[in-house]
């Protein structure tokens, strides 16, 4: 039993819930009356409600995202249909903006915007202690259903991390920050609105990580917005883990791509391969359109910094590009897409634009004659440069990419599908081909993939047989695999005794681990 429970809809169960997390930390004398419990979006909402309800709790603490709202807006209607004296508390960035257009934030009691950490105990409060001895409420009148959080600063936050049970460190994303916010306003992210960046006490933070660390954490996901722009911080966070470095450790950090000085990439070069991911937003490299959504970033030093972290490190490098923003076009998206793969990240996720609630992209929605999706995830449909069906061809290209290319199960024969051409050209290519012949975005089995891989390498752009033969083994062995492909027997005798793939000793995840560039990856995308 529990007065308040604190709930979720994941994305999927190893995302475990840091927002909850902080909360029940921060409950003050009310903690001992609270529980978390996580569910994800794939869970019926009726077996859901059946879970809340066996705690019998007074108040449901609910966390709303993007990626949830649909099942959460259920869960809250289905749960005051049964039990509507139960006290539903909204949070998180989906309620936190146009609170007054959405059906779930009608159906809840009380709704709080911002960051909730401070603000949640006392609307607890209000709840508990306002009930009279029958447990008639009597809050009636005395608290608005929106309450708008102040913004907490971190020296007067207590840190979640040792709410982490044993179970989430064998099987879940350990989700750390050192920072909230950011400095810049780029106006297709939610970040741009959380002003100021405020840094979590050092040596608190730190230890909090030190007691991670001996209960066996592995994997730390830094959720900072910019990781990199207290250089002070950055080096002292690096040199923490770098001490305590052991096989298996693994840390992903969102960077500033145009800021990498000599300060920080001594220690990054120290790391061994595999240890460090760094997502880089690298979001368009249109001049024009950074302007248009007041974005900077210096794209000659975004270009020094990731050939650096290439040639220099064995740092995993996950870039991102978005498809649609104002004033981008077709052929303006192809051209950065194209630049990017020249500059060699392991990973390039192509992300179609999102009109997250409350961001200023729809300033330009006249202008460039946006047209969002009115449900969640709220993608671009079109604009006034990129008509319908061709954002269409570019939601299966960015899939397809995914699955061939960021997956890592094909690291060799990838850049076979481009040579004198720019790659996003040949890609695009051989992503109408392959949704052409498959009708398919989804559901692909792996061994089919490299069939049709092989079969348009050899077939549509004329490549020599036994090259992408050999990529494509190179890529199914370097997997673990051992089987050999039916379509590919026949020319295996061929290869001769063909060593396994060394990617090289890397303490990276299974799929980052894939990416490994062994010498004759590097080579063919050097050549190519």
């Amino acid at each position: 039993m529990a007065d308040i429970v604190l709930t979720t809809l994941n994305a999927r169960y190893a995302h475990a819930a840091f927002g909850l997390r902080y909360l029940h930390a921060n409950l003050g004398p009310w903690r001992q009356r609270a529980e978390i419990v996580e569910f994800d979006i794939s869970q019926r909402t009726v077996d859901i409600v059946e879970t809340l309800l066996e705690r019998n709790p007074k108040i449901v603490g609910l966390g709303v995202y993007i990626w949830n709202v649909a099942e959460a807006t259920r869960l809250v209607g289905e749960l005051k249909r049964v039990r509507p004296d139960i006290q539903v508390v909204l949070g998180g960035p989906e309620v936190s903006y146009e609170t007054d257009e959405q059906e779930i934030t009608r159906l809840a009691d009380f709704v709080v915007t911002g960051e909730a950490d401070l603000t949640f105990p006392g609307v607890c409060a209000h709840i508990l202690e306002s009930r009279t001895a029958d447990s008639a409420l009597t809050i009636a009148g005395k608290l608005p259903r929106i309450i708008a959080a102040e913004l907490p600063q971190f020296d007067s936050l207590q840190l979640p991390y040792d709410l982490y049970t044993d179970i989430d460190i064998a099987r879940r994303v350990i989700y750390v920050e050192a920072s909230r916010g950011c400095p810049y306003e780029c106006e297709f992210c939610l970040s741009s609105l959380d002003i100021p960046v405020r840094q979590a006490p050092l040596d608190e933070f730190l230890a909090a990580m030190d007691r991670l660390l001996d209960r066996g954490v592995q994997q730390f996901k830094f959720v900072d917005r910019t990781f990199n722009l207290n250089f002070k911080t950055s080096r002292s966070i690096l040199a923490f883990f770098l001490q305590r470095y052991r096989p298996g450790l693994f840390l992903h950090f969102e960077m500033i791509p145009d800021r990498l000085p000599e300060a920080l990439r001594d220690l990054i070069a120290q790391f061994s391969p595999g240890s460090l991911q760094f997502e880089v937003g690298i979001q368009t490299f249109n001049d024009d359109v950074a302007v248009l959504i007041s974005r900077r970033q210096d794209n000659a030093k975004v270009a020094e910094n990731l050939r650096w972290l290439r040639d220099e490190t064995g740092v995993h490098v996950h870039a991102d590009l978005i498809v649609g923003l104002p004033g981008e076009s077709f052929e303006s998206f192809g051209r950065g897409f194209s630049r990017l793969v020249a500059l060699e990240p392991h990973e390039i996720q192509v992300g179609m634009l999102k009109r997250l609630r409350g961001t200023p992209i729809v300033r330009h929605d006249a202008e460039w004659q946006m047209v969002y999706s009115p449900a969640p995830p709220y993608e671009v449909l079109q604009t006034r440069l990129i008509d319908y069906g061709q954002m269409q061809r570019l939601r299966r290209f960015a899939r397809f990419w995914d699955l061939v290319a960021n997956s890592g199960n094909f690291v060799e024969a990838t850049p076979l599908i481009w040579r004198d051409e720019p790659p996003f050209d040949c890609f695009l290519r051989f992503s109408d081909w392959l949704f052409q012949t498959t009708g398919q975005t989804n559901g692909i089995a792996l061994k089919r993939l490299a069939e049709l891989l092989f079969r348009y390498l050899v077939d549509e752009t004329g490549a020599d047989e036994l090259r992408v033969v050999r990529a494509l083994w190179n890529d199914y062995r370097r997997g673990g695999r051992s089987d050999r492909p039916e379509f590919l027997r026949p020319y295996l005798p061929l290869l001769g005794d063909s060593p396994l793939p060394v990617a090289g000793a890397t303490s990276a995840p299974p799929r980052q681990a894939r990416h490994a560039a062994t010498p004759r990856s590097r080579a063919l995308n050097r050549e190519t």
